[in-house]
């Protein structure tokens, strides 16, 4: 690959034109084999809305990896594990799997992916912190993977909010992969979907006309970490911090549900309206208004991860600082943790 601009614009371009065309066919085949999102008090929609949206995305993956990929045992495990991961949320898009299935298939494409791909993470560092995992590095970089996963399908709640906030990911990783002028596998991926989630977000943007369903949001969360962990291996991203603030959103979100539903004694499955972007709608701001707040944030994380990549690390750190102090603050003020009306009685 020729790591110059007008190489770039094709492999985003590309992809964004193919899923923006397939993604109406995608439409009609998700009506007509039953996938469709139906409203209940707990989500945002009135209507039922068609799933199935990973499907295009993953096509315009599929098709920007025939036009500028190389052929490799790295690429053949993700391609293979992104397969085991499509299909099983295709099932769920259709008919809901229970969470122990989705989690089956989800440690599946895991282990391909480090195990046949040898994709793992073995050392980190962060804020001048330096971790060997050593022997611990293929559990640790599993559940990595099944950590990006499940945060992007958690988070997968708006119109537009998975797809705006993997837009944002990919992105930030190819601002940073081209002033570094790398190149490589995890730098053609990531303009390839960088193209295909913008492509599916002209259909799946307030008001949406499609859901990506659990076969996009595990798929992008998968693509997600396998990026990540291909991107340690170029020094793309040289520390774990940076793709971990870029996700900081969903990483958070995750987090706080858990311990939501384990002070409740609920099942960790449980679904409820507690996320973070519930607690914005709870504050009157529209679904759109709420998605652009999210996306306001993510990329001041991303300009945060830039700044500290090409520019002054200490710099970096205090914006850091000060957005995560923010989001403490958020939370702390709101009901994403604690029930404070409850609380009060």
């Amino acid at each position: 690959m020729s790591n110059n601009l007008t190489s770039i614009l094709f492999m985003v371009f590309i992809p964004f034109i193919f899923v923006a065309l397939t993604i109406p066919v995608v439409k009609k085949i998700a009506v007509h084999v039953g996938a469709l999102d139906m409203p209940n008090e707990r989500k945002v929609h009135k209507v039922p809305m068609p799933r199935l949206g990973g499907l295009g995305i993953y096509a315009g993956f599929l098709l920007g990896y025939m036009i500028f990929g190389e052929h490799t045992p790295t690429m053949n495990s993700i391609l293979i594990g992104s397969f085991v991961l499509i299909i099983t949320g295709i099932f769920d898009d259709i008919k809901p799997l229970k969470a122990s299935h989705k989690l089956i298939g989800q440690v599946i494409a895991s282990l391909i992916v480090v195990f046949y791909g040898n994709l793992l993470l073995k050392d980190v560092s962060f804020f001048g912190l330096y971790f060997n995992f050593g022997n611990f590095s293929y559990i640790i970089t599993i559940i990595f993977i099944l950590g990006c996963i499940n945060c992007m399908n958690l988070i997968d709640g708006l119109d537009g909010l998975a797809g705006g906030i993997s837009s944002i990911f990919f992105l930030t990783i190819g601002i940073i992969a081209y002033f570094q002028g790398r190149i490589g596998l995890s730098v053609v991926l990531t303009f390839i979907m960088l193209g295909s989630t913008l492509g599916f977000l002209i259909h799946n943007f307030n008001p949406a006309k499609i859901f990506m369903g659990d076969s996009g949001s595990m798929f992008l969360g998968f693509i997600i970490a396998v990026i990540t962990l291909l991107g340690f291996k170029t020094i793309i991203t040289s520390s774990i911090i940076i793709p971990l603030c870029i996700l900081v959103v969903p990483i958070l979100d995750t987090l706080c549900a858990i311990i939501r539903r384990k002070l409740k004694g609920e099942s960790i499955g449980t679904p409820d309206k507690s996320h973070f972007h519930h607690q914005l709608l709870r504050r009157n701001y529209s679904v759109r208004t709420t998605v652009l707040i999210i996306y306001l944030i993510t990329a001041l994380f991303s300009t945060a991860s830039i700044i500290w990549i090409l520019v002054d690390k200490k710099i970096g750190y205090i914006i850091y600082g000060v957005l995560m102090a923010l989001l403490i603050i958020f939370v702390l003020r709101t009901d994403i943790l604690f029930d404070h009306k409850k609380n009060r009685k």
